[in-house]
Parts: C-alpha cells; sequence; structure tokens
C-alpha cells in the first residue's frame, strides 16, 4: 500500500514496491506466491505481522474491524484450520485470524495502552468486534487457542526492549511447533 522511509518515519511518495521482489530480497530468493500455498504440503503456517498485515495482505489498517482480508490469506488461514494444522499470528497479524476464522481466541498484548506502553491497544476491541476472543498477554507470551490451533504473541504491539519481543515470538513459534508435533 505505502512505500515507508524509516528514517524519516514517513511514506515516500516517490517510490513504488513490489512485495513479492522485496520478500525475495529479505529472504535471499526462497520465497514463493502465496496463491501456490497449500496446506497439504505443509505442517503449519505462521504470519509476521507489520505494516504488510495490516495494509497488503488486508485492509484493517484503514477500515479497522470492517477491514477486507486478501483473497489468498483468507484462503490459506481456512484450508491450514480445516486441516487441523497449526497457525502462528504475531504482532497486528491476528486481525487476520479474528477476521476469517469466527470464535478464534488471539492476543495482541494489553487492553489499554498503560502511559504508551501498549499504543495499539484498541486493537483489542477491534479483534472483539469481528467476533473473536481477545486474550491479554505480556509481550513474552504466547496464547494457545487449542482449539482452533492458533498460537499468537504481541511482538511489535508493545513498545519494549527488542529482546523481549524475540522472547514472545520465540514461545509462538515453539508452541506452533509443538502443536504440529515437531
Amino acid at each position: 500500500m505505502h512505500v515507508i522511509d524509516h528514517t524519516k518515519g514517513q511514506p515516500s511518495e516517490t517510490e513504488t514496491r513490489n512485495v513479492l521482489t522485496e520478500s525475495a530480497r529479505i529472504a535471499r530468493g526462497k520465497i514463493a506466491d502465496l496463491a501456490k500455498l497449500r496446506a497439504a504440503d505443509h505442517d503449519a503456517a505462521i504470519f509476521p505481522g507489520g505494516f504488510g498485515a495490516a495494509k497488503n495482505l488486508s485492509t484493517f489498517a484503514v477500515d479497522g474491524k470492517d477491514c477486507k482480508v486478501h483473497k489468498d490469506v483468507e484462503r490459506v488461514l481456512k484450508e491450514f484450520h480445516g486441516a487441523g494444522k497449526p497457525l502462528g499470528l504475531c504482532c497486528i497479524a491476528p486481525v487476520l485470524a479474528a477476521r476469517v476464522l469466527h470464535g478464534v481466541e488471539v492476543t495482541v498484548g494489553h487492553e489499554q495502552e498503560e502511559g504508551g506502553k501498549w499504543p495499539y491497544a484498541g486493537t483489542a476491541e477491534a479483534i472483539k468486534a469481528l467476533g473473536a476472543r481477545h486474550c491479554v498477554k505480556d509481550v513474552t507470551e504466547a496464547h494457545v487457542d487449542q482449539k482452533n490451533k492458533v498460537v499468537t504473541t504481541p511482538a511489535f504491539m508493545c513498545e519494549t526492549a527488542l529482546h523481549h519481543i524475540h522472547d514472545g515470538i520465540g514461545a509462538m513459534v515453539r508452541k506452533v511447533l509443538e502443536l504440529a508435533g515437531k
């Protein structure tokens, strides 16, 4: 949706980027189009968060609780869920599951800003408005919805030291692997 100039913290007015090209740059070429992802070929799926999830994988950044989810993301979430395979989502990505998997339990952290520590705390209300259950968790924790095999963690929804975010993401990945029998 936007190319962000992170040195200024603002969208760049003159640049455009291709999501697949940028993903390949970051992952050193080991990517494929999401349209090709099939649950039958994998044990689990993990969705990172960030502006990409809120602006490209969905319209949450603009539309909030009235967001739409990219058709391939919706398909993948439903396909893995229907196959009983675990899903991991961090940062803002739990809104994707909240929108697509009705009644799912997720976390994006705390429900109050707490003096700026949780600047995106209002996201919890949007999750509830989508028909999901929000579970309060600290940034170092992961929430496991055993029934739906969905694991979520707040990550960058919290203003904290990077090692705390790392711990929470690690907890999410470990729980996803456990649910996958790995």
